[in-house]
């Protein structure tokens, strides 16, 4: 296969990490990057050696050798960019969350024709357990899902060292779309809804939110506007149900969980790529009950998540088919994400 030329958008944390993993895998080229930053951008062409570099992404973008861009900067630059990529005829990568609102989502679906759009909110489906769980529940062992919850919580730890600032976009409703919801939300989501092949029909939502507490706001910047702590109910069609909890910089005790409830059993397992994880497999019969065992036990690593969505989007456009979380997939994340939004600030029940 004639390795993919990708051309990366932004050479921060985030954009150096998509450097990394293009440059290793062999079916990948890192043909461009870009930023408006020299100092940045110098740093990355001595460390990842790109074919070329550019102070600006249209530049990139009018770049015929470049065949697919990772867009890797701030939530609310990627709709304008992502609009002039596909215009350019390049298929898009986005980072998570996919956009700001889910009318932003559409805008993209509409502009990219034939071309392939994908989000990084698939990034916990490519490590081992994901693909192990999403193999089990299409077994039919479960019986009918019912059920997906999610409960992923942490407390607050010290206030940032003396001279360092919390970034402004992290709780932020211009420039991020939102707080936690968005930021590890829409990474439960799609990993929960992917692994259950996007069975989950959604229809409307209930949820509260929370800021920061007063006296832990040095965890967040100055002006933060959006949520730390969200609990949410997303009600779907044939009577099932989301149930989930986000929550950072808070008063309560650390806590994570991933379960999916079908009426025959359930898998719990975790988001989070680790040593020793494992998939709990509970089933039930009309003697026994309720019995737990270990469906699967084995080593989960980060580098497979961040590796994962530009190779996947690569070998999607050799294949001629949809990556694993194509923009139609990350509009239905972003449509429950809003419905929670517009839920908790209105104190009742919305459509999603």
């Amino acid at each position: 296969m004639e390795p993919v030329r990708v051309g990366v958008v932004g050479c921060g944390v985030i954009g150096r990490i998509h450097m990394r993993f293009v440059t290793a895998n062999d079916q990948l080229t890192l043909q461009a990057i870009a930023d408006v930053s020299d100092a940045s951008l110098a740093e990355c062409d001595d460390k990842f050696s790109p074919a070329t570099t550019y102070a600006d992404a249209a530049s990139l973008f009018a770049d015929p050798d470049v065949e697919a861009v990772v867009l890797a900067l701030p939530t609310c630059h990627r709709k304008a960019l992502a609009l002039q990529a596909f215009a350019a005829g390049k298929h898009v990568l986005t980072e998570k969350p996919v956009a700001l609102n889910a009318g932003e989502v559409r805008e993209l679906i509409a502009a990219k024709g034939d071309l392939l759009g994908a989000c990084c909110s698939s990034r916990h489906r490519f490590i081992s357990s994901a693909i192990e769980a999403t193999k089990i529940v299409e077994s039919g062992v479960l019986g009918e899902l019912r059920l997906l919850r999610v409960r992923g919580v942490t407390a607050a730890g010290p206030p940032p060292a003396e001279g360092r600032t919390p970034p402004a976009w992290r709780v932020s409703r211009s420039l991020n779309g939102g707080g936690i919801m968005v930021n590890w939300g829409c990474y439960d989501l799609d990993f929960m809804l992917g692994i259950t092949g996007w069975s989950f029909k959604p229809v409307t939502a209930f949820a509260q939110q929370w800021s920061v507490a007063p006296h832990l706001d040095a965890r967040v910047a100055a002006g933060s506007d959006a949520e730390t702590h969200l609990v949410g109910l997303v009600a779907c069609e044939a009577g099932k149900a989301i149930s989930i909890e986000r929550g950072e910089f808070t008063s309560a005790q650390r806590d994570g969980a991933w379960e999916i409830i079908g009426e025959k059993g359930s898998l719990t397992l975790s988001l989070l790529p680790g040593e020793g994880n494992e998939i709990q497999l509970t089933t039930t019969t009309p003697d026994a009950g309720a019995e737990t065992a270990v469906a699967w036990k084995g080593d989960d690593a980060f580098d497979q998540a961040h590796a994962g969505p530009i190779a996947d989007l690569g070998l999607a456009i050799r294949e001629g088919r949809q990556p694993l979380t194509s923009l139609e997939n990350a509009l239905v994340v972003q449509q429950i994400t809003d419905a929670l939004y517009r839920s908790a600030d209105a104190g009742q029940c919305m459509p999603v």
